[in-house]
């Protein structure tokens, strides 16, 4: 279940109070020390990025990533606590080797990826993320570049716009929304998300599910709008490489398509052979990169869930550089 898979009478997207997620399991597998380099790869609410500089204190330092200029913004007000340990840097994590040595982290002790949307992204009406919220047709991390939801909802033929719906958002309805959007545009633009939600509505109908019916659709276009699978296998394969020996890697994902590219990734970066099943010989050369300290995905606890309902659908999983 995507992370503003909210019930339906939930209003929680209205405040800007951001509880990070799996906060006491990222440290136990991220293990931040004192004098240890780490690397925040969404920085976001900052809720992370704050344990694990206490937690490294009096030396340890963070270079905290995010694609949001608003999140980069919250960073820059966090460092001067932080003595100049805290390094804010505007930048998607699929450019994590190249950021990294531009600020002399090219050896770490430990990167965190948290997938999910801040709070305050939810909130913000003038983002675009929330169904709940009106607000423009946006959904980019970055609104200084790439392409708003809006022009794909009013431009992409059904064919393309059923195929985004299923691939990226497992919508059971995504040809039929597909062809209600066409249609709807045909009269007016879509424009605004509740203009989009409320027509995903109207063709599923109110679903006797926890989420809003519109979840599906509004995960998908966040996920090709803001390019998200991709940056998520270029940032793991550069993280590796980033990593000192025993550093660590840890990725929250919210999402069963972002949690099966991290599975399968860290499987097949600790395995010893990559060879296909019967190959006599090992022909590969493979050599393992990664150990998987979490055989399972970790999830969170049930008083998490109820404490912060956007945590359910959260799955960590962590690996050790060998």
């Amino acid at each position: 279940m995507p992370e503003n898979a909210l019930p339906l009478a939930d209003k929680s997207a209205s405040t800007t109070i951001h509880e990070p997620v799996l906060l006491h399991e990222v440290l136990t597998y991220l293990a931040p020390r004192p004098g240890g380099r780490y690397i925040d790869g969404t920085f976001g609410g900052g809720g992370h990025a704050r344990a694990i500089l206490e937690a490294s204190a009096p030396d340890g330092r963070l270079l905290a990533l995010d694609a949001d200029p608003a999140a980069v913004e919250r960073a820059q007000a966090l460092a001067a606590r932080y003595s100049g340990r805290l390094i804010p840097c505007h930048g998607n994590f699929r450019e994590l080797a190249r950021l990294a040595r531009q600020y002399g982290f090219d050896a770490v002790d430990g990167i965190l990826f948290d997938l999910g949307l801040s709070s305050d992204q939810l909130a913000d009406p003038r983002r675009g993320f929330s169904f709940q919220l009106p607000g423009p047709l946006d959904m980019r991390f970055d609104p200084t570049q790439g392409t708003p939801a809006a022009v794909i909802v009013n431009t992409w033929s059904v064919e393309e716009l059923a195929d985004l719906f299923w691939r990226y958002g497992e919508e059971p309805r995504a040809r039929a929304i597909a062809r209600a959007i066409v249609a709807e545009r045909a009269r007016r633009p879509i424009e605004t998300t509740t203009q989009l939600a409320e027509l995903v509505v109207r063709v599923v109908g109110a679903r006797r599910e926890r989420i809003h019916p519109a979840t599906r659709v509004f995960q998908a276009l966040r996920i090709v709008v803001n390019e998200e699978l991709e940056a998520l296998v270029a940032g793991l394969e550069q993280a590796v490489a980033l990593l000192r020996p025993s550093g660590r890697l840890v990725v929250i994902a919210f999402h069963s398509l972002e949690d099966r590219i991290v599975k399968q990734f860290m499987r097949r970066e600790a395995a010893a052979c990559l060879c296909p099943p019967g190959t006599p010989i090992c022909v590969c050369g493979h050599v393992p990169r990664l150990r998987i300290l979490t055989p399972r995905a970790v999830r969170p606890s049930a008083e998490e869930v109820v404490r912060n309902p956007r945590s359910r659908s959260a799955r960590l999983r962590a690996a050790e550089r060998v």
